[in-house]
Order: structure tokens, then sequence, then C-alpha cells
């Protein structure tokens, strides 16, 4: 992620809450999933996640409308509402039409959709002057995109599904037409019923996300093969009490203990646990690009690190740099070195379940800055104190290489180590 950050944001008539398809949706779809550099600012992530842009995401193609209109959306399992750039005009190109589109239909602000559906989302809704369903999303950056909720048809392969809700955003957004070439809108996928997984019906969903090339796979349904080996799974934590800093429809995991090569960091298990606001939740974030940690969990990490590492690794010694206004460890690599050197593996523990960051995934080179005859690499975890951030994240850098499932009905989440080029590969969706 060359400039700065992640993460993170962001129906109509009664009939919505019966959905018919044009075509049955099969029990397993499985599309691509890429690893798509963006203009920075492109995807801009709501004022309550992450206060920065983003410019590295995992994007799928699929087409909305009738006639259908292409389009490319970032997906993110800590958004509820899908959204797409909207331009109610035949003259541009690169966003979605809704002009162009029979089968586009406003959300009334008198439905239920919007008078109840909505109330768990992060965004205000209102009554615009022609009574529709209008939405405000606002960024940290003071920026902000605006528009109405709607509905019509997202076709997903040969499956259509008609009078999916999304948001239609058709004002306070960049008109760059290298950015609206490079994605439309962004699709949200946590557990609230606004949620695109949650309107397609699937029980379950995963992705695979390589750590090789831009290769990926998004597959909603079962993940029955027998080359990926059975799942280890951890409980997703359930709160069924409102509280002020915890999203109850977040994937949120209990993280139990970190772990640096052999070494337990020696910290409390109430250092991980959600305290009586909600602060401290888990997410598992993929529209996130890095992982943060709360402030006493990472300093921890920080020193192990730097411990285990000080016999390979030289440190940069700059108090006033820190990357992506987060991560403020950093080192410093020779130019003419051929790799990194081996590197302690940092282990994340779930109840039942372990997510191991290694090797290359640990450091991140920062594009562009030499120090003499150094290059400067900084540690992927980063601190969420420093973001104003009171909880644990998770993101998809983190994820490269892990198959991670996401199974609604049973309320838990799966992984396993795997090669995800070559998963995408022997699903037919190899480069």
């Amino acid at each position: 992620m060359p400039l700065l950050l992640l993460l993170h944001l962001l129906l109509h008539f009664f009939t919505y809450y019966s959905l018919c398809f044009s075509s049955p949706l099969p029990k397993t779809l499985i599309l691509p999933l890429k690893t798509q550099t963006l203009p920075h600012g492109s995807i801009p992530k709501p004022s309550n996640k992450l206060s920065f842009h983003h410019n590295v995401t995992l994007t799928i193609s699929l087409t909305v409308g009738s006639p259908p209109q292409n389009v490319t959306m970032v997906l993110d399992t800590g958004s509820e509402l899908s959204w797409l750039h909207c331009k109610k005009t035949p003259t541009l190109t690169n966003v979605f039409n809704p002009l162009a589109s029979k089968s586009y239909i406003p959300v009334s602000c008198s439905t239920p959709t919007c008078r109840t559906r909505t109330r768990d989302l992060s965004i205000p809704v209102s009554c615009d002057p022609k009574k529709l369903c209008h939405a405000i999303l606002s960024y940290a950056d003071a920026s902000s995109l605006e528009g109405n909720l709607a509905s019509d048809t997202f076709q997903l392969g040969s499956s259509g599904q008609p009078g999916t809700v999304f948001g239609c955003m058709d004002s306070g957004f960049s008109s760059n037409s290298e950015e609206d070439a490079k994605t439309t809108g962004l699709m949200g996928m946590n557990r609230g019923s606004l949620s695109f997984v949650t309107q397609m019906g699937f029980p379950r969903f995963s992705y695979c996300i390589s750590g090789r090339d831009s290769s990926g796979v998004l597959l909603f349904g079962d993940a029955n093969f027998a080359w990926l080996g059975p799942l280890n799974y951890t409980p997703l934590v359930q709160m069924s009490t409102p509280l002020p800093y915890f999203d109850r429809v977040a994937y949120t995991v209990q993280l139990d203990g970190i772990r640096v090569a052999g070494k337990v960091l020696p910290l409390p298990k109430s250092a991980f646990v959600p305290d009586h606001t909600g602060a401290g939740q888990t997410m598992v974030d993929s529209g996130t690009q890095f992982t943060f940690l709360l402030g006493p969990v990472y300093t921890a990490l920080k020193n192990e690190f730097v411990l285990q590492t000080k016999p390979v690794l030289k440190l940069l010694d700059d108090p006033n740099f820190v990357f992506q206004g987060a991560m403020d460890l950093c080192f410093l690599v020779p130019v003419n070195r051929p790799g990194l050197p081996v590197l302690p593996a940092v282990t994340m523990m779930f109840k039942g379940a372990e997510m191991s960051v290694t090797g290359e995934r640990l450091l991140y080179r920062v594009p562009g800055m030499v120090r003499g005859n150094n290059q400067v690499y900084c540690f992927t975890f980063g601190n969420s104190d420093l973001l104003g951030v009171e909880a644990f994240v998770i993101g998809h850098y983190h994820q490269q290489n892990v198959w991670m499932e996401f199974d609604l009905v049973k309320s838990r989440m799966g992984v396993a180590e795997v090669r995800c080029d070559l998963a995408s590969q022997r699903l037919g969706l190899g480069t």
C-alpha cells in the first residue's frame, strides 16, 4: 500500500423480504478476487473507522442493472451498506448510470427498508425533497458521499438477484476518470441485515488472497474441497446489548494472546477482552490493509519483535517517522540485499484457531524511501491508539495465503493455511 493506509465504511418494497431471483442461486458460487492498487483516496472509509485512506484493495467484478453494466467493487467485511458511484446522466462512463437501468428502483423514505432496516447503519438516513431515502457517508478527512438508497439486479456469474439494496452515491466524490475507471464502489459484507451476503441469503462465504500475485477467490456457499483440508474454527463474538464502542455486526473474534516465535507475550487475558463500553473488540476486516493492536498489546509485541530480530535487523532511529500514522517500528535494509533475513513468526492465538504471520508479511517496504544505501521497511502491525481507534483490527495483508471462511449460520470463522494462487487455479480461476 504505497501511500496512506486504509480502513473503514460504508431496499425497497415489503417484497424485499421474499426476493425472487431471475435464476436460482447455485449452492456454491465462485468469483475471481483481485488485489488492486488504487489512486490515493479512491475508496474512503467512514469516520467511525480508521482515520486514513487506503490504496490497496480486494476487488471483484460483476454487473448491475438491466441491461447489465460492468462494475468493480471493493470487498469489505467491515462495512454493511454496499454502494456504487452513480451519475444520473448518459455523458459519463465508468460509473453506474441508474437512468440506463430498467430495473433500478429508488427506495422511498416511507418504506420499512428506510425507516427500520437502516437503524444499525453507522450513517444517517433522511427523507429528501422527492420523498426518497437519502444517505450521507462522512469521512475522517472531512469529505463525504451522498445519494439515495435504491435496489437493482446484481448479477453474479449466471445468477441474478433482483431487488438488491445499495447506496447510489451521486455527489461528493471525485469524478477523476482514473479513479472511476479503477473501481465503481464498495460491497459491504458484514453481518448486518443490509449487507450483500445477508441479502444474497448464503449461509457462509470464503475468500483466499494470494501472497504471490494479484489472484484470489471469493466463494459464496460451502467450501467442501478435498485439497483444502479441515478448517480450524473460532466462534464469532455475539453482543446482545448495544455498547457505544462495539460494532455488533462486525466479524468479531476473541484474541487470546500473541506469540513471537515460541514466546507468548506476557499479557493478562484482560488486555484482549472488550471493556464495559465495548472498546477492545477484535475485528477481521478485508477492507483494512494492515493489522492494528491496542497500545499495551502493540508495545509488548513491538518490544519482543525488536529483541528477537536485533541480530538481523537494524532499527531506523528516527522518532519523527511514523508510517501510515500508526506504524512506528521501522528498519533499515541494505538496497543490495537479495531478500529479508529469517524473521520470527508472529502468531495471533484464538480459541480453536491461530493465524501466523511469517516472512515478508511481517515487514512492508516504504515506497520511494531510501536512507543512504538502505531501504526502509516497517513492521506490519500498527498501534490503534495512534489512530484513535478503540479496537484490534486484523487486515487483509495478514490474511494472505489463509483460507478465510465466515459461517453466518454457526456464527464462527474458519481458517486454514493454503497457497491461494494454487487454490484459484484448482477452482478454474488461474491467471
